[in-house]
């Protein structure tokens, strides 16, 4: 069997059972699973990304969480709305940023972790977009989980970009599960998508040489029911496919066709 692409996961810190612990929620690693990857969780210890863990891997995915980057990060006070954060993530998350894409290690990230690249390039965020003249409420609905993750509202994608590269159609439904959004996108970043009320929807890094895409929505809910939801794993699949054939050979790996 041909070994599956190693991509590092970042947890969040929680504590559980009155300890501290990294956790990630299984959503995230069951739909690497699915599209052939192999999924390392990373602890958030900043220091992790000065070690060789980062050339081990092939790629790097930054989940979604109920915390939010702290507003100190980005220039702002905290607002009423925003309660909770997770400083550990923060710091772990905007050094391995950088050091993923200075390695080329193909990136993807979601909900906070869209918030989060935007942020590491210098942008800002709405902490409470719902009050935001002019904006949609994008929080979820109550109910249960099938409500909470079902297509809540249209994105529009820009034309000839690198979401509009693995998806060619113009239009999509998405879910939505978030209370913070971008407010000023970051240098060097660029707009993939937008909502309706032109909340900024899907983002990548101009000048990356390879798949750095980051989606404001959920794409890890049922990925295979939904087109735009997989096409992003297929695309960030094959470049991790890719990735770690490149670097086979600088590591002496040899790799056997599937049975």
């Amino acid at each position: 069997m041909a070994t599956r692409p190693l991509v590092g996961v970042i947890a969040c810190r929680r504590e559980v059972e009155g300890h501290p612990a990294h956790m990630v929620t299984d959503k995230y690693l069951a739909a690497l699973r699915e599209y052939g990857l192999a999924p390392v969780i990373l602890p958030v210890w900043e220091d992790a990304v000065a070690g060789d863990l980062p050339g081990h891997l092939d790629g790097l995915l930054l989940t979604g969480s109920y915390t939010n980057v702290a507003p100190s990060r980005y220039g702002a006070a905290t607002a009423p709305e925003n309660s909770r954060d997770d400083l550990p993530r923060d710091a772990a998350a905007l050094a391995w940023i950088p050091a993923a894409l200075d390695l080329g290690l193909p990136l993807l990230g979601i909900c906070r972790g869209f918030q989060e690249i935007n942020v590491a390039f210098g942008g800002t965020l709405h902490q409470a977009v719902q009050r935001v003249p002019g904006l949609l409420d994008h929080r979820e609905p109550e109910g249960d989980r099938e409500r909470q993750y079902a297509p809540s509202h249209e994105i529009g994608i820009v034309p000839g970009g690198r979401l509009a590269a693995l998806h060619p159609e113009p239009r999509a439904w998405v879910n939505s599960l978030h209370q913070q959004g971008v407010a000023e996108l970051g240098p060097g970043l660029v707009a993939e998508a937008h909502a309706p009320d032109g909340l900024i929807e899907a983002l990548s890094v101009r000048d990356a040489a390879g798949f750095a895409l980051a989606v404001q929505w959920h794409p890890e809910w049922r990925p295979t029911r939904h087109p735009l939801y997989h096409a992003l794993f297929a695309g960030f699949a094959a470049a991790c496919r890719a990735r770690q054939a490149a670097r086979a050979p600088q590591q002496g790996v040899v790799h056997h066709a599937d049975a």
